[in-house]
């Protein structure tokens, strides 16, 4: 039996050029995920913090920690790779933000 995704699991490297890179679209999808990740990630940062300054990073670093295993193994499919850019920027930009108001 094989995964859904990849055949035998995950992919090892890029994937050989066989169509066009969708530029356009993965850009897209990658700004809509990351406003989408920010506004969540900020909001519940944000509401944590006002618990306890210590809540929300440490509970933050332990949801990175979680999923960032699966996020290096799904890093070259094809579609998920936008889905996991915009999400990497939008933690990283909602970060940022949280820093600086918090």
């Amino acid at each position: 039996m094989t995964p859904a995704f990849g055949g035998h699991g995950a992919v090892r490297g890029p994937v050989p050029p066989g169509e066009p890179t969708p530029w356009a679209a993965g850009i897209t999808v990658a700004v809509l995920v990351a406003a989408l990740t920010a506004a969540g990630v900020y909001a519940f940062g944000a509401a944590l913090a006002q618990v306890h300054p210590l809540l929300s990073p440490a509970v933050n670093l332990v949801a990175v920690g979680g999923i960032a295993p699966t996020v290096w193994r799904w890093r070259y499919r094809p579609v998920t790779r936008w889905v996991l850019a915009g999400a990497t920027a939008g933690v990283a930009l909602a970060w940022i933000g949280l820093l600086f108001s918090v």
